[in-house]
């Protein structure tokens, strides 16, 4: 009896691990959490949903980290266009980042390589349980 070959991938018909839910979903159902008297576990038992999951989502929310950023707009000027005079283009500043519980200030004028280094090493901190 010769042995039976398949060139077809099985088909799975059902994901394991962790269902991938919208930030969305996530911020509101948090938000709704955070009200006073909401039973957070019926909450989730009538989303379908772990009721540990639904207490991450509401500490999330209130560390911000559903937050979007707001974002101001911002208009590039051409090459031939000149910087406003009145203010110098090497005065120092203040760059503040908050993301989670972490806050970072750096003061002065930071190369490149120096904000790269910092944003890096706050991104994998937020990854990190």
């Amino acid at each position: 009896m010769e042995p039976i070959l398949s060139t077809e991938a099985p088909s799975k018909n059902s994901r394991k691990g962790r269902p991938n839910n919208p930030i969305e979903f996530r911020r509101q159902l948090a938000q709704r959490a955070c009200e006073p008297g909401v039973s957070v576990a019926r909450l989730a038992l009538e989303h379908g949903l772990n009721t540990n999951l639904l207490f991450k989502w509401r500490r999330a929310y209130r560390a911000g980290e559903y937050d979007g950023g707001a974002l101001i707009p911002v208009a590039v000027l051409g090459e031939d266009s000149q910087p406003n005079s009145r203010t110098p283009a090497t005065a120092p500043g203040v760059i503040e980042i908050s993301i989670g519980a972490a806050r970072v200030r750096i003061e002065g004028m930071p190369d490149a390589a120096a904000l790269r280094l910092v944003l890096n090493t706050l991104a994998t901190a937020k990854t990190k349980p």
